[in-house]
């Protein structure tokens, strides 16, 4: 019935032989149907009762709930302008008015429920107490052809659509179109009849027409929507799963369109390939047959069909099977309980061998309910779960199918858990510990199946395993040195790969050693001035560490080694830093002190300071004179050397320091200038010079008188003359006449002085001289005068050649002793020989000889008398040896005269 033509080419090809359409192409818009379309067009199309919008099952069908619902007269959509529709609001009974509207605007409200219109527009009515009724889209077309449509189709109607023309048009040929091509070529018909409409039915519609000339027209679209009379149906089974030979009602259920109500169905029930009734009503009462084994039930399906069979459908198979009990399901586990593994998913599955579906199985852990689930045909219930270590325990499942509830065996799961990441822990805590502490390493999954092995590390070097068979920890101890210092962590491992804990620093302190104190000085003394380096340095001990330094238990200072080793402290010396030294090393682990180094400062003497210690206000010949040298300051021991101009005198020691002195027996020629020197090793100090003067006790003098003749005669001027050979000026003379003075002179740079004396008779006698230089008297031998009127006269025994010395000759001398001398220069009493006097004490083993060279001993001193009339006494038992050092003077001879 389809034709060939496209739509656009007939349009175009027919407007070329027009040179104007009259019709202009309008749109026509199709509301939802609310007619049943009659076979014949032009026909009054009959009244259904369509007010029903809410629907409940009776019976196959439902029913209807009133709603207002507007019919059309003639029942067209679309109509040319100037003509007129009828419109008529349709419910369940009169009301007292009835409200219409065009578009949202209240057109009217009148008793009556129709209403004649001849504009294009939406209408709707409303009726008092119910909701608007749905609106229905007039359009009056000036256009020269249109299509006309029934306002609704639905499956089974006969369908016709008509290609009307506007009066005065007269048309030649009319062409009908679906989708833009050709369906059919209407000649001079005006409509198109379908009698059975059907979804393949569904388009877009509009028709051509041509005049006699060859002028063609279009009509607007038309849409055909061809509406579900009714949809497949539903057969439903009460109860759904009869015991064998338990009646059972089958429902076939069904729900027509609401415009279709009046519409009769048609039901017939069908169990496999047979069929068990029919009827009007949608439902049937049966049995269910007895299933013998594994047979599988029956299939049973229903169909629905209008009275012509011009619709009909089918429902799906819904199969009843036979209630049979369920048999003791079986649970099973995947992956098997033996390799469960926390984290893992495991699947738990339950089946009943036998048993009529629905069967309803639920899945148990100790007990306590984890899952329900139906299952309705042939399936095994199955259940996932997220393992976890609590999971482990005992399952079981049960079936139940109404019949009785049936329970599996029960499986046993152990969920082994992989370790979680480790802790290590350090005993005692902290980072940092003591060399030779003992420490405790635990390492210690919170989670994980025994048993567990777990590992200790320092750095990448393992220090030893230990394996816990049950939930808790493992240990390893080590007693810690320096060398344990580093990175630790620790391992666990249950099989499913070993885990690391989170490394742990341990940094191992190391008491501080005794330290060793040292000394660096700038030479092999240590001298005051000097910058001495004080090193204090522990062999071992963890850094930092704090060194102090001490004096005789008193701090000196501080210096801290931030990265070990030792510290230094330096001390410039002074003399009081000799002493005892020692230096702490402290790393806050204890101090430990050093042994005591003892350092004694040398100090260089100082500039010696020389004293002569004399008996009296005058050295005088023959005294001792002790020179004292003593520097202020300078270390021991310190030895004095004395200096008379520069030539050396002697030298002593001062071994524990202080001065040291020397003897000195006076004699003329040591007058002069003294000096001393003190050494301790460090350089000679010399003393300023201290001069002395050693002063001579005049000598015995001699008196010579010289006369003008050889005689003394009265008025002679003799010349006494009187001189002491030795004896320090000034010195004082005075002469004598029988023990009267006569007169006195000074001789003020020594030798000898005259008195002249006119001699008278009374003058003869004894004549005598004193000398006297403030250190004692000296009376020279009388010289008898015998004044005459002759000449002089004298004892020849006083000549002076009778003053020559005679040799002396020792008596009392002791033998040879090794006995202790103690030395010591003397000049007994006045006299021409200077002595050197060693004092033996007796009980002393050796003698040592004077300084001096021996010369010759004696018992006296070689003056003019024995030598035991002058000796000094001496304290006893002590045994004095006098060593000759100074031949006496020569004579003395007589002065010349003057």
């Amino acid at each position: 019935m389809q034709g060939q033509g496209n739509f656009s080419d007939v349009l175009l090809e027919a407007a070329g032989r027009c040179t104007t359409l009259r019709s202009k192409p309008t749109l026509l818009l199709l509301r939802k149907p609310l007619f049943r379309s009659q076979r014949w067009a032009g026909q009054a199309f009959m009244l259904l009762w369509v007010s029903v919008l809410v629907l409940a099952p009776i019976s196959g069908q439902f029913a209807p709930v009133s709603k207002p619902v507007i019919s059309l007269q003639p029942p067209w959509t679309v109509t040319f302008e100037g003509q007129a529709v009828t419109l008529t609001c349709h419910v369940a009974e009169d009301k007292k008015w009835y409200r219409w509207y065009l578009g949202t605007k209240i057109l009217r409200e009148i008793p009556s429920n129709t209403l004649r219109v001849q504009d294009s527009g939406e209408y709707k009515c409303e009726i008092q107490g119910s909701p608007q009724s749905d609106g229905v889209s007039l359009t009056f077309s000036p256009a020269e052809l249109i299509l006309q449509a029934p306002p609704s189709v639905f499956e089974g109607d006969s369908l016709t659509l008509m290609c009307q023309e506007k009066p005065g048009l007269s048309l030649k040929t009319r062409t009908l179109y679906k989708n833009d091509n050709k369906l059919i070529d209407l000649g001079k018909k005006s409509s198109l009849h379908i009698n059975h409409a059907d979804l393949k039915d569904n388009g877009e519609y509009r028709c051509i027409g041509s005049e006699t000339h060859g002028c063609a027209f279009s009509s607007d679209a038309v849409r055909i929507q061809v509406q579900e009379l009714f949809p497949r149906p539903i057969l439903r089974a009460n109860p759904s799963s009869p015991n064998p030979g338990e009646p059972v009602i089958l429902t076939c259920e069904t729900q027509l369109a609401p415009q279709k109500s009046d519409v009769r169905l048609w039901f017939q029930f069908f169990r496999d390939d047979r069929r068990l009734g029919s009827g009007w009503k949608g439902s049937l009462r049966t049995s269910i047959p007895s299933i013998v084994g594994n047979e599988d039930p029956s299939h049973y399906w229903c169909e629905a069909k209008t009275v012509s069979s011009s619709v009909r459908k089918s429902s799906q198979k819904l199969q009843l099977p036979v209630r049979i009990p369920v048999s003791p399901p079986l649970l099973t586990l995947s992956p098997p309980s033996t390799q469960a593994v926390e984290g893992h998913w495991l699947t738990l599955s339950c089946e009943a061998k036998t048993g009529s579906y629905p069967i309803e199985y639920q899945f148990l852990h100790e007990e306590v309910v984890l899952r329900k689930t139906k299952v309705t045909f042939r399936e095994t219930a199955t259940f996932q779960l997220y393992l976890k270590a609590e999971h482990s325990g005992t399952y079981f499942c049960t079936a139940d199918n109404g019949l009785g509830i049936r329970r599996s065996q029960p499986v046993l799961l152990s969920v082994t858990v992989p370790v979680s990441r480790p802790v290590l822990t350090l005993s005692p805590p902290g980072p940092r510990a003591v060399e030779g502490d003992r420490l405790m390493l635990s390492c210690q999954a919170q989670r994980g199946s025994p048993r567990i092995l777990y590992q200790f590390y320092r750095g990448d070097v393992p220090l030893g395993s230990s394996s816990a068979p049950s939930a808790g920890d493992a240990s390893f101890s080590v007693t810690l040195t320096a060398e344990h210092s580093g990175t630790y962590f620790c391992t666990a491992d249950n099989g499913f790969g070993p885990q690391r804990s989170d490394p742990e620093n341990l940094s191992v302190s190391v008491p501080a050693s005794r330290p060793v104190l040292t000394l660096r000085a700038p030479r092999t003394r240590a001298v005051v001035g000097d910058m001495v380096e004080f090193r204090c340095e522990a062999q071992r001990g963890s850094p930092p560490i704090l060194y102090r330094f001490y004096y005789e238990d008193v701090i000196l200072g501080s210096n801290w080694a931030p990265s070990g080793g030792g510290a230094s402290f330096n001390l410039s010396l002074t003399a009081e830093h000799s002493g005892n030294y020692a230096c702490e090393a402290d790393n806050g682990l204890g101090a430990q002190r050093s042994e005591e180094t003892s350092l004694s400062v040398t100090v260089p003497v100082s500039h010696p300071v020389l004293t002569l210690r004399v008996p009296r206000a005058q050295a005088v010949v023959g005294d001792v004179v002790e020179l004292h040298c003593e520097a202020q300051s300078g270390s021991p021991p310190i030895r004095y050397r004395f200096y008379h101009e520069d030539v050396t005198l002697g030298n002593n020691s001062a071994p524990s320091g202080g001065g040291a002195s020397f003897n000195l027996s006076l004699t003329a020629e040591l007058s002069g200038n003294y000096s001393c020197e003190a050494d301790n090793g460090l350089g000679a100090q010399r003393s300023k010079t201290v001069p002395l003067t050693v002063t001579v006790p005049a000598s015995r003098p001699v008196l010579t008188l010289r006369a003008p003749g050889t005689r003394a005669m009265v008025g002679d001027m003799v010349e006494l003359r009187c001189e002491a050979q030795s004896g320090s000026p000034p010195i004082l003379y005075r002469f004598y006449h029988e023990d009267v003075i006569l007169g006195s002179s000074s001789a003020s740079s020594g030798g000898g002085v005259s008195f002249n004396l006119s001699l008278t008779a009374e003058r003869s006698g004894n004549y005598s001289c004193e000398a006297d230089n403030g250190l004692g008297a000296q009376r020279s031998e009388a010289v008898t005068l015998s004044v005459t009127g002759g000449r002089l006269t004298s004892d020849p025994s006083r000549s002076p050649s009778d003053s020559d010395p005679q040799e002396p000759t020792y008596y009392n001398v002791p033998g040879w002793m090794e006995l202790q001398p103690v030395y010591d220069n003397v000049n007994p009493k006045a006299g021409d020989v200077m002595y050197s006097e060693v004092r033996i004490q007796e009980g002393n083993r050796h003698a040592a000889a004077s300084n001096s060279t021996f010369g010759l001993l004696r018992t006296y001193l070689p003056s003019h008398g024995p030598a035991t009339s002058q000796q000094p006494s001496r304290p006893q038992p002590s045994s004095v040896i006098y060593s000759q050092v100074k031949v006496a003077s020569p004579p003395v001879s007589t002065a010349p005269r003057s």
